[in-house]
């Protein structure tokens, strides 16, 4: 394969592997030292991308092949027979009256391993018989067949004329080339070596002809300067690659056709021969069909695609097996800062949460604690602790209306009543 599509080939493989990173198919290297089995996964990984490369190059390669017609060349048997059938003197049964023949032109192609054999009408694009002109008159001695766009294809062909006397005839077949040939001017194909070929092919036989011959203008390289072979053919000094195209065409025919002399003999002892004749014909490689289906198909495709995303979920569960692995370890090997990190680690996502604003720096000095706030602070502190205590114990405890010792909290008393010191009592009375 050319260059190019090998390393177009490598780039899309290479662009797939970064992809399968990202997409989280591929280990850390801390799970690879884990679990050392996890290696074997890894060179899986490293063939895939190998067979990546491989299957890309191939496709290119195969995109590359398909543009161009893809054919093998064939051996067409084309079997032609004919029957005659005397008349019949009257009133001796039914028959017919006047002594006629009927011609047969029937066709196969040898060793054909398709499975859907292929019309004999196909491989034509016209088919004519002429009979001896003078046995059947300028004007019924012709029968023609040309293709139209609503031809019914068919096995064979058959002509039936009334007569008694051996008849001479001439089939003219018109191959149906596809993309359509054309025959070159006598002189133009003994210089290319080139006698009915396709219009792109006449054109790189011509092209490597100039080429070898270095006619290229070596300042205006649109020119073309013409040798004496050229001069004579395309009857002018130089020209422009931009007028080969039209130049050529007055040099291009339609193919020759097919010639077949053939005599139709009326001789009973004639009637079971069969005149056999091979030419070659161009078919359809199979190979095209399954190359197009190659190409066409998406189902192993669909199928990677679901195994993919079962091996980024299982390696997202191992990721996070791994997570968690790690918590508990570092827990078990240094308690107390490990549960210290944590902490700080969940102040600060709290603070993220709750877009808290601090210093970091201020917080993390003993002196940041002493302003006077942290006085008031406390007391608050406090005193929301020892309110929800009373409330549960008001809630929790029976009591008797009067009969209780009176708790000065459950009146209700703010912060100034409370200090850093604890909780103040009225009167110097007892609490319950």
């Amino acid at each position: 394969a050319p260059m190019g599509r090998m390393d177009l080939g490598l780039f899309w493989s290479s662009i797939s592997y970064v992809l399968m990173s990202l997409l989280g198919c591929v280990w850390s290297v801390q799970i690879r030292e884990l679990v050392p089995e996890s290696q074997a996964y890894m060179d899986l990984l490293a063939f895939e991308r190998k067979l990546d490369q491989t299957i890309m190059r191939k496709r290119l390669e195969i995109q590359e092949s398909m543009k161009k017609p893809l054919t093998q060349k064939r051996k067409l048997r084309i079997y032609i027979s004919n029957t005659y059938m005397p008349a019949k003197p009257e009133g001796e049964g039914e028959g017919e009256s006047v002594a006629s023949w009927e011609l047969r032109v029937e066709g196969k192609l040898l060793d054909d391993p398709g499975k859907v054999k292929r019309k004999f009408s196909s491989f034509f694009k016209s088919l004519v018989i002429e009979l001896d002109k003078d046995l059947y008159g300028p004007d019924n001695h012709l029968v023609e067949w040309h293709r139209m766009p609503t031809t019914q294809e068919t096995d064979g062909f058959q002509v039936k004329r009334p007569g008694d006397v051996n008849v001479k005839c001439t089939l003219l077949l018109m191959l149906d080339h596809q993309p359509p040939q054309y025959k070159l001017d006598a002189r133009l194909a003994r210089l290319l070596g080139v006698h009915t070929q396709t219009r792109a092919n006449i054109m790189q036989a011509l092209w490597l002809y100039i080429k070898k011959n270095k006619m290229q203008d070596s300042h205006e390289k649109e020119y073309i300067n013409c040798n004496r072979y050229f001069k004579q053919i395309f009857n002018c000094l130089r020209m422009k690659f931009s007028a080969i195209p039209v130049k050529l065409a007055t040099l291009l025919q339609h193919p020759d056709p097919i010639i077949i002399n053939h005599m139709i003999s009326v001789d009973p002892s004639d009637q079971k021969k069969t005149a056999c004749y091979d030419i070659d014909v161009e078919v359809d490689d199979p190979l095209k069909s399954q190359m197009s289906n190659f190409l066409l198909s998406t189902t192993n495709q669909q199928e990677i695609a679901v195994l993919d995303v079962k091996i980024h979920d299982t390696i997202e569960s191992i990721n996070q097996l791994k997570t968690q692995r790690d918590f508990m370890l570092s827990f078990s090997n240094h308690p107390q800062e490990f549960i210290q990190d944590w902490i700080k680690s969940q102040w600060r996502d709290y603070k993220v949460m709750t877009d808290i604003i601090g210093n970091p720096e201020e917080e993390r000095r003993a002196e940041f604690y002493h302003e006077p706030w942290t006085q008031e602070g406390v007391g608050r502190f406090i005193f929301s602790k020892v309110e929800i205590t009373i409330q549960d114990y008001i809630r929790t405890v029976p009591f008797m209306l009067g009969g209780c010792p009176k708790v000065l909290g459950s009146q209700g008393f703010g912060p100034e009543q409370v200090g850093a010191g604890g909780i103040r009592r009225e009167g110097g009375g007892q609490g319950g």
